[in-house]
């Protein structure tokens, strides 16, 4: 992968420090082995120095790690993003929920 993509996705990383976000330039990578990067970048606006390690690839198609089953993934592949009527349905709905969940899914409490 480039440099200047590794670099450019780190604008988006926050200083642990004080949060300012990293720019390119506060961004130096000491080396990488395969898909691991190691960076040392140092904050603009403290001055905070941090080494880095990350793990970035750039595969089209990354694995999926889930614990749903075939046909939980088709199902849910298949139906779409939330759209704003989802949304607000969902906001509708949970300005009055008391926060049973184990009403809500059917669960039985222990006793």
């Amino acid at each position: 992968m480039e440099e200047r993509i590794i670099k450019k996705l780190m604008t988006s990383v926050k200083c642990t420090s004080c949060g300012q976000n990293y720019e390119a330039r506060d961004v130096k990578i000491l080396g990488n082995h395969e898909d691991l990067y190691f960076l040392q970048v140092t904050c603009s606006a403290c001055h905070s120095r941090y080494m880095i390690t990350a793990a970035v690839n750039d595969r089209k198609n990354p694995e999926i790690i889930s614990d749903l089953t075939e046909e939980e993934l088709t199902k849910f592949k298949n139906t779409g993003a939330p759209d704003t009527n989802d949304v607000l349905d969902m906001h509708a709905y949970l300005k009055d929920f008391n926060g049973d969940f184990s009403g809500l899914f059917g669960y039985k409490k222990c006793q």
